[in-house]
């Protein structure tokens, strides 16, 4: 959290200083903020493989008004690197200053300097390269993020890194098309949604609420815009979970009228508003197993459970186990080229839809009204062609 602070001061300063203040050379103002400005220079511009002279360094004060000599830039880093020893590490003044006098302990340092590439560098940071880019890389493939909100998600976590590491970040996330949507209110419904379910807000005690919002959908004679359901008649439920499927977020609520849990995406949510009316269900939603819930509604199964044995060749094995999972589901070699699975599956046409896409590569063993069941439902298929 500090860090966090940190970075943003830094980067207010920056902002603040660039074309705003002016100083003469000779003078010596605002000298006090010197080491801030030299970190924030060498968090933004330096890493392992770019670093940074004591000349660059000070080159960027004197554009910011605040002009150094080099043995005050070395005499600032050094500061830096006791008072993060000290607030990062837990030193004591007298420990931190005993570190920094000895070459062997660059480990600890925040700030190194590299002796091949004549120049400075961070080489100590709270997440490193491959951290950053996981988390870009989430944020650009979630569908319910917009566009725009993901560039600046990305601008936001890129902060933690070099902006030569942002850049390569930025340009190896955005190689992968994928389809977003244009609802720019979605972290707005999350955040609404996620107040009505808290037992707190603000520290203060907080009764669960009911949300009403508007739904929407894609109309064939405007692909590019939704239009509200029924007519714009607000929808009013009793939010239970937040889940995330496929890029896609989902609120499990309780619909009053129905009297069922039902899943709404969150980014097809409009206008989503407190009620202040307390919510219902309660007793529902404890009696949902949430995992086979999300599976059976996500894989869009509904009809009657049955427990049948399904023959797969074995490349197939890893989609087989990222539909069924392993617990409570028997797996086991047939021969050389196949193998079986045992599982409670609730049967329905999209169960068969699904399995139709494997072709001639799966096969239902067992029990034989499914075998049976399915041999009608490619009857049906057939007959339309």
């Amino acid at each position: 959290m500090e860090d966090i602070q940190y970075k943003k001061f830094y980067r207010k300063a920056d902002k603040h200083l660039n074309g705003k203040i002016k100083t003469e050379h000779g003078k010596r103002n605002n000298h006090k903020m010197k080491p801030y400005f030299v970190l924030q220079y060498l968090l933004k511009n330096s890493d392992e493989n770019h670093t940074k002279s004591a000349y660059d360094i000070m080159g960027y004060l004197e554009e910011n008004g605040i002009v150094a000599e080099r043995r005050s830039v070395y005499r600032d880093i050094e500061e830096i690197n006791k008072a993060n020893l000290i607030i990062q590490e837990d030193y004591t003044v007298d420990e931190a200053e005993e570190i920094l006098a000895e070459d062997e302990y660059d480990e600890e340092k925040l700030i190194v300097y590299d002796k091949s590439k004549k120049g400075f560098y961070v080489k100590q940071r709270h997440f490193d390269m491959n951290d950053i880019r996981l988390l870009a890389e989430c944020i650009y493939s979630s569908k319910f993020i917009a566009e725009g909100q993901a560039k600046r998600l990305v601008d936001v976590v890129c902060d933690f890194v070099s902006e030569h590491q942002a850049e390569k970040i930025r340009h190896n996330a955005f190689l992968t098309d994928r389809v977003k949507t244009n609802n720019k209110g979605v972290l707005n419904n999350i955040a609404t949604i996620n107040e009505a379910m808290s037992t707190k807000i603000d520290g203060l005690p907080h009764t669960p609420e009911k949300i009403s919002f508007k739904y929407l959908k894609y109309s064939i004679d405007d692909i590019n815009n939704q239009v509200e359901r029924r007519k714009g008649a607000r929808y009013t439920v009793s939010p239970f979970q937040l889940l995330i499927n496929d890029g896609n977020y989902y609120l499990l609520a309780f619909d009053d009228e129905k009297g069922e849990m039902r899943t709404y995406r969150v980014d097809r949510m409009k206008d989503v508003r407190y009620t202040n009316i307390p919510r219902e269900g309660e007793e529902v939603f404890k009696d949902i197993d949430l995992k086979s819930y999300t599976q059976r509604v996500f894989s869009m199964y509904g009809g009657e459970e049955k427990r049948i044995t399904l023959k797969f060749i074995t490349p197939l094995l890893d989609a087989v186990v990222d539909r069924f999972g392993t617990k409570d589901i028997h797996y086991s070699k047939s021969d050389e080229r196949h193998f079986t699975v045992t599982a409670k599956v609730e049967i329905s046409n999209q169960f068969f839809g699904w399995l139709l896409g494997f072709g001639k590569k799966v096969q239902i063993v067992s029990p034989p009204e499914v075998r049976e069941e399915f041999a009608v439902y490619l009857d049906k298929i057939r007959e339309m062609y």
